[in-house]
């Protein structure tokens, strides 16, 4: 397996390693703790990369301290522009180039996307367990669980799923020791120090705490995925009622 190292050029860039993965993919890791300034490190990287792609490539897919390159290998061969004597070399090349302009500071903060979330019983089959596990009140789950502003890390287990850092280490709990053969598509859920939503019924092993009446992945859309890696998220808690309408309304646009 090919491997570089590509050294920072200033202190805004940590140092990642290059893998090859495939013949038509490269992996960019970086040798990190999941945090917040590598979540923007990737996100600004990936940027980039979309703003001033090179022969070939295809698309970009970033994990939480990782992303993987897909390109056509033909057309990098094929460029004159990527120096280098494979694939690998070319690839490395570029991203040393636009790494020295790099700067994790630069990337662009879009607004946070707002997610309505009932925590109600009905909704939150797990919550009282969870909140007497924790020593909490219902109210404190929700409290603490509102509070943050969380970072989409990646996208992954299913169409639409998103992985959200940030969350407080005070809701921090086990997956469940039997998961669920059919969790509810919308639903909120926790399992160890991150929270994610099931965009579709699904089986599924978070404890669940609430649970949204969005649409997180619709094929009809422009773009099916109402999240994308790198999007600030914010859970705003609504009512049962205001959870039956806001659901009414996007059945409404689902059928238009």
């Amino acid at each position: 397996m090919s491997k570089i190292e590509i050294k920072k050029k200033s202190s805004d860039a940590a140092d990642f390693n290059l893998y090859t993965l495939s013949e038509c993919a490269i992996t960019l890791a970086y040798d990190v703790e999941i945090n917040t300034f590598t979540f923007y490190q990737i996100s600004h990287l990936k940027e980039i990369i979309y703003k001033n792609p090179f022969a070939g490539f295809q698309c970009a897919v970033p994990a939480y301290a990782s992303m993987t390159i897909f390109y056509d290998p033909i057309q990098v061969m094929q460029s004159k522009k990527l120096r280098g004597i494979n694939c690998f070399e070319k690839i490395s090349n570029y991203l040393s180039q636009i790494k020295e302009a790099f700067s994790a500071n630069q990337a662009i903060k879009k607004p946070p996307i707002i997610i309505p979330v009932c925590y109600e019983d009905e909704y939150a089959p797990d919550i009282k367990e969870l909140a007497k596990f924790l020593n909490l009140t219902i109210d404190n789950v929700v409290q603490i669980h509102v509070e943050a502003h969380y970072k989409v890390h990646m996208i992954g287990f299913v169409p639409g799923f998103p992985y959200l850092g940030g969350m407080s280490e005070r809701l921090s709990v086990p997956r469940k020791n039997t998961p669920l053969k059919k969790v509810p598509a919308g639903s909120v859920g926790i399992a160890g120090k991150q929270t994610g939503i099931y965009p579709f019924d699904t089986p599924g092993g978070w404890c669940l705490i609430g649970r949204t009446p969005m649409t997180l992945f619709d094929t009809e859309r422009i773009q099916p995925s109402l999240l994308q890696a790198g999007d600030e998220v914010i859970f705003d808690p609504i009512s049962k009622q205001d959870f039956e309408r806001i659901k009414s309304k996007e059945n409404a646009i689902k059928d238009h």
